[in-house]
């Protein structure tokens, strides 16, 4: 067991993981630049192999193992990304392996983990309930536990990603790393801070899911009562308390984003980067434009890309109607012929492209007075929304926007 991180083990597991990583180049961003007038850069660890930076902390982990704990089987716990690093480096020892999930872990992360060739055993409705399995199944049946945060040699391996920046970007001004458990920001801000104390290291974590930041004002490991957050590979109600020291002492500060910061940045980097980021990766993209800071190189640290089809899905029309590119209208209108051609005549003027409508006549006691329509259409964003409205407004009706269901 590792005692203390230190530089000599930070520059050993560098070495290793390059037995298994895929060279991940920094990736310059001219939109997010021009957007927060720094220089901005991303690390795409979701092009990593396995799909996240986590092969990385798993196999530097498992390489420090005797072979009599290799032997025994291992058994971690995890939201999906730390499964499928475990699932690969133990397949490449020729250990066994076992993986607790939270039944609510994305079918995508499910499938490729036992593709890997681990077992996978679902419980528990957050990460911090299949820890506790994994924990309970270890003790009984002899496994050799592998914490996906909790664990210096793990976070030293995760560290190799700081050891990358500074060498491709020796002048960089800060780094902003994901933040769930804490075991991607302990290596991280560790060796930065080690490389060049001058680097800042900003923790991001989802705002429903802050227990990063909780500890911080607390002073100690503190529990979170509950999570809620779409970020699910970083909803964790209790941060590691091995790292926690070196936490409080190289991360410099810890920013918390919305979930709907999480859905904008999501269509951000598809329109401008073509790049599918998960929602726990999007947290550093997000955190760009809460820094206060102009003239800067910056690090965006993407910590995976494991996003099954239906998240995705669901991600891209959320954000299509926080950007007013999809909205409901509901007008009242006489139940007579001619009224509903009337008001889709009215939309079409305008260019408006209706995806939906709903007829409802049961809205007042007299049918004939006034009957609902709503109608669910695209447009080019919020002036070309308003436009729309005036227009209907102008023909005399009184348009009400409601809440979108797709």
């Amino acid at each position: 067991m590792m005692e203390k991180l230190s530089l000599d083990k930070f520059e050993e597991a560098y070495e290793r993981v390059q037995e298994v990583v895929l060279p991940t180049n920094l990736v310059q961003s001219d939109f997010f630049s021009q957007m927060t007038g720094n220089k901005v850069y991303f690390k795409p660890e979701n092009l990593q192999l396995t799909g996240a930076y986590k092969i990385r902390g798993a196999y530097y982990k498992i390489s420090t193992l005797s072979d009599e704990e290799k032997a025994k089987g291992l058994i971690t716990a995890s939201a999906g990304n730390h499964a499928q690093g475990v699932a690969y480096a133990a397949r490449k020892f020729g250990a066994p392996a076992i993986v607790v999930m939270p039944t609510t872990t994305p079918l995508l992360k499910v499938n490729r983990t036992k593709e890997l060739g681990a077992e996978v055993v679902l419980h528990g409705n957050v990460y911090d309930e299949a820890c506790e399995k994994a924990k309970e199944l270890a003790a009984e049946h002899g496994y050799t536990f592998v914490h996906p945060f909790d664990d210096l040699e793990v976070a030293t391996g995760q560290g190799s990603i700081a050891m990358e920046i500074v060498k491709e970007l020796p002048t960089v001004d800060t780094i902003l790393v994901p933040v769930g458990g804490g075991g991607l920001s302990t290596g991280v801000s560790t060796l930065a801070k080690m490389l060049n104390p001058k680097i800042k290291v900003i923790g991001v974590e989802p705002a429903g899911a802050n227990c990063m930041q909780a500890s911080f004002a607390a002073g100690k490991v503190t529990t979170l009562p509950t999570v809620s957050t779409i970020a699910d590979g970083t909803a964790v109600k209790t941060p590691g308390s091995k790292i926690f020291p070196y936490i409080r002492q190289n991360l410099d500060d810890i920013i918390t984003v919305e979930d709907d910061e999480l859905v904008a940045a999501f269509l951000d980097m598809v329109e401008n980067h073509k790049m599918i980021v998960e929602n726990s990766g999007l947290l550093t993209v997000a955190a760009l434009k809460h820094l206060d800071v102009s003239d800067k190189r910056i690090v965006s640290i993407l910590s995976g890309g494991n996003m099954d089809v239906i998240t995705m899905s669901s991600v891209v029309q959320q954000g299509l109607i926080l950007r007013d590119r999809i909205f409901t209208v509901s007008v009242l209108l006489p139940d007579k012929p001619g009224e509903l051609c009337k008001v889709s005549g009215i939309i079409a003027a305008q260019q408006g492209n209706v995806i939906k409508l709903e007829h409802n006549q049961f809205v007042t006691t007299n049918r004939s007075a006034a009957v609902e329509l709503r109608i669910t259409l695209e447009c080019f964003g919020t002036d070309h929304k308003k436009q729309i409205i005036k227009a209907l407004e102008k023909e005399g009706y009184k348009p009400k926007v409601v809440r979108t269901s797709l």
